[in-house]
């Protein structure tokens, strides 16, 4: 009697465990950057959503000739809560209702990990972003000069903290930009050309 040998289809245990080490192996390298990727693209989503809000105000303010604001959702100082841009029709300075002044834009609040902070007109209390009938960032009382936002993740150590903060610069002639600093000091974020 003959018997014939046959090729058996599949994999060996050994094969199998060799394959699974090295998956495993692929997956700790790939972990930590895919981490880094998605807070980046947090971040950059949160800085484009201000940006967009800014220069919804401002648009608004060159097409109906009339003051436009960008603030925080409850009035006051913090952004954190969210913001909202609205156009002033009764040029009191702020936001009273919906059938008072035109509600453009309303942006929910951010994630919890993220800090929102500035200077200029941005900081006062209440905090805010005014575009004159030109399109021009002004105070209240009618004074020109560079804002910015300075966007960071709060839940990451000081090592990692510059890599993932954001400026949105916007100068005194209604230029907006987001750039991404190099060190601590750099504030314009001069060195980065952006």
């Amino acid at each position: 009697m003959k018997f014939l040998k046959t090729a058996s289809a599949g994999f060996t245990l050994i094969e199998l465990m060799v394959t699974l080490a090295i998956a495993a192996v692929l997956l700790t390298i790939a972990a930590p950057s895919m981490t880094a990727f998605k807070r980046n693209s947090e971040l950059t989503s949160l800085s484009n959503t201000l940006l967009s809000a800014v220069n919804t105000a401002r648009g608004e303010a060159l097409k109906r000739n009339r003051a436009a604001y960008v603030t925080p959702s409850d009035g006051k100082n913090s952004w954190a809560v969210g913001w909202i841009v609205f156009v002033d029709k009764n040029n009191n300075q702020v936001f009273d209702d919906e059938a008072t002044d035109l509600l453009v834009f309303r942006q929910a609040a951010p994630a919890s990990y993220f800090s929102i902070t500035g200077s200029g007109t941005v900081t006062e209390n209440p905090a805010y972003i005014r575009f004159d009938a030109s399109g021009y960032p002004k105070s209240k009382s009618n004074m020109s000069g560079n804002l910015t936002f300075t966007i960071t993740r709060n839940d990451l150590s000081s090592s990692d903290l510059l890599e993932n903060t954001r400026r949105l610069k916007i100068s005194s002639v209604g230029r907006t930009r987001i750039c991404k600093p190099v060190s601590a000091t750099d504030s314009a974020c001069s060195a980065t050309g952006g």
